[in-house]
């Protein structure tokens, strides 16, 4: 594949800043950055430009410094709650990623972060509290404080008192049934007595 240098006027993640002179397939740098105006070509003319380019670039990463070190300063107050559906044992129904902590940033509190800058090790799979890294700048990181929460309702356990009373109640029901049962045990055995005298008399 063919090659070409530009010089990037614009940051690019990935391929470099303001005034880096990289190299790239030239279809890339044809269809996308020239006509975009994310960079141009390396000649004489242009590498006088490369001045004014490193100041644009020292201006742009003196202000993202500022920018972030606001943000890890406010980012660092937050808790950050995210709601999971789990089965009944308390385990989750797959994972929380840095993309789901980065939709909820913004839906929360209205923080656009690129994904990339939220560094997890591995997806969370557990609820309860974690701190998750926050890589905002090459020069400054964050902590994000999470707390992962169960939509499902757990199963409510009656108090033992109650089951204790429910039991009781139970004990005495059985106990007033067995009450009236017995007259009427003892009636049928004296209505066949009278039946049989009154067969005797005849």
């Amino acid at each position: 594949m063919a090659k070409t240098e530009v010089i990037l006027t614009s940051n690019i993640v990935g391929l470099g800043g303001e005034s880096d002179q990289v190299k790239v397939a030239a279809g890339y740098a044809r269809n996308y950055l020239l006509p975009q105006r994310l960079a141009i070509p390396v000649t004489q003319a242009n590498k006088r430009h490369l001045e004014a380019l490193k100041k644009k670039r020292a201006e742009r990463e003196a202000h993202e410094f500022n920018s972030m070190s606001e943000l890890a300063k406010g980012v660092s107050k937050l808790i950050c709650v995210i709601k999971v559906k789990t089965g009944e044992d308390g385990k989750m129904f797959g994972t929380v990623t840095t993309g789901t902590i980065a939709d909820e940033l913004k839906h929360q509190f209205d923080i656009s972060l690129d994904k990339r800058k939220i560094h997890l090790e591995q997806p969370i799979r557990t609820l309860g509290e974690h701190e998750v890294e926050l890589r905002l700048h090459h020069d400054v990181n964050a902590t994000l404080k999470l707390r992962i929460e169960s939509t499902t309702p757990l199963p409510v356990e009656a108090p033992a008192e109650a089951k204790e009373e429910v039991r009781t109640e139970k004990r005495g029901r059985r106990s007033e049934a067995n009450a009236e049962a017995a007259p009427e045990a003892e009636a049928k055995p004296r209505a066949k007595g009278a039946k049989a005298s009154k067969g005797g008399k005849a």
